[in-house]
């Protein structure tokens, strides 16, 4: 089970990593997804919530700009979190419950960024889910069950090694 765990955020960390990437390298294309989103320009003509759009280009670069960081800062948590876990690998129950730590972090991170971010900011302040150009919440839901299946699964209790 703790080979498991290790290796599961490893993955998650390289699939974060590689998010975050994705954005950086190709910074234009994503940018346009925030800046539809939170102009709101694609929502339903007749909506009353037009009035929460933003479209200010610094703040729509701001937005952007924090969501690379929190993408980033998952990535790193998780990477760092999966070397310590792999390090108390055959250390006793409570020693590997601490190297998850960092790892849980990183989960955390990434949960506040697609769950809070998209799903509850996107999603429902900014009425993502009215748009069928620009709407993410598919792409969100999947990063957070994937993140909250790897939270639950770091959670469990971890028994001793057996003695040789």
């Amino acid at each position: 089970m703790r080979l498991s765990g290790i290796l599961l955020m490893a993955v998650i960390a390289l699939w974060l990593t590689l998010v975050a990437f994705g954005n950086i390298t190709d910074y234009g294309s994503n940018l346009v997804f925030v800046q539809h989103v939170l102009a709101m320009d694609s929502i339903f003509p007749d909506a009353s919530i037009h009035y929460r759009a933003v479209h200010s280009p610094l703040l729509q670069q701001a937005a952007y700009a924090l969501i690379i960081g929190t993408e980033s800062v998952a990535a790193m948590l998780c990477w760092i979190g999966a070397w310590r876990m792999w390090r108390a690998r055959r250390a006793p129950a409570s020693t590997f419950r601490r190297a998850k730590r960092v790892a849980i972090y990183g989960l955390t991170a990434g949960l506040l960024l697609w769950l809070g971010g998209f799903m509850a900011i996107g999603g429902e302040w900014f009425g993502m889910w009215m748009s069928s150009q620009w709407n993410g919440l598919e792409s969100a839901f999947r990063f957070v069950v994937v993140l909250l299946l790897a939270l639950v699964c770091l959670g469990q209790r971890d028994d001793e090694l057996d003695a040789p």
